[in-house]
């Protein structure tokens, strides 16, 4: 974990993303996770010795420079990893961003908390939060932890009224059972600061990662989602929330 204000680790950036928050943004993917999700499709950001220490001007450059590419919607995204293990030393870099007018997402597992993580999320204009699985259990066998937290911090954003993307990846066999779907739908059904449900379709994309890195693939049997499976889900969420979308 970086303890240096002035740097953050960074994994890697993508410009231009259309997936990780509204408008066309840059994506900073920091280096670290506290979650080993059987579905990771960035294995490589787990660890959290790996990545680049980078000052954070040069990211402040890096958005300013794609500025005039952000329109109105779009601007930057903190993805990983798990960014919020970096929290201290983004708090800092939050707030030079808004300084030259540059909207920010926060992906996050919403499993850390303490005074610096309640702090960035009170910069951050949007928080894109990622709920592995609504069933404790089901959620441990998914990413090795407990979801406690992560509800916690879902009830913090709604009581201080900071607006979120609920994100949900639909392993089949692991988080696309209706009885699990509705069971979340019940319980964030009133939430008002829930702007979206986004539903992320199982993929395999980071297999050949695992190979390199000698790593096992938990859910080698698992296939992707059928169109059935998307469309079943969907159909389920909209029962509780006015605006879904499949990613």
């Amino acid at each position: 974990m970086n303890e240096n204000l002035y740097t953050v680790n960074i994994h890697s950036y993508e410009s231009m993303g259309t997936f990780d928050g509204p408008g066309l943004r840059l994506v900073v993917f920091l280096q670290g996770c506290n979650f080993k999700c059987l579905y990771c499709a960035n294995p490589d950001t787990i660890d959290c010795k790996g990545g680049v220490e980078t000052d954070l001007e040069e990211i402040v450059r890096m958005a300013v420079s794609q500025k005039p590419f952000f329109g109105k919607k779009g601007g930057i995204t903190f993805s990983g990893g798990e960014p919020t293990l970096q929290a201290k030393a983004l708090i800092p870099l939050f707030e030079r961003l808004h300084q030259e007018g540059i909207n920010i997402c926060l992906d996050t597992n919403g499993s850390v908390w303490n005074k610096y993580v309640e702090q960035l999320l009170q910069l951050t204009d949007l928080v894109l939060l990622d709920v592995k699985q609504i069933k404790d259990e089901h959620h441990r066998q998914l990413t090795g932890l407990s979801n406690k937290q992560t509800l916690h911090t879902a009830q913090w954003l709604e009581q201080h009224q900071r607006p979120f993307w609920m994100r949900y990846v639909l392993v089949p066999g692991y988080s696309n059972s209706e009885e699990h779907i509705r069971e979340l739908g019940r319980h964030f059904a009133d939430y008002k600061m829930i702007q979206r449900v986004e539903i992320l379709p199982y993929h395999r994309l980071g297999v050949h990662k695992y190979e390199s890195m000698q790593w096992p693939y938990g859910l080698k049997e698992v296939k992707e989602n059928t169109p059935e499976q998307l469309h079943e889900a969907e159909k389920l969420f909209r029962t509780y929330f006015s605006t879904v979308q499949v990613n």
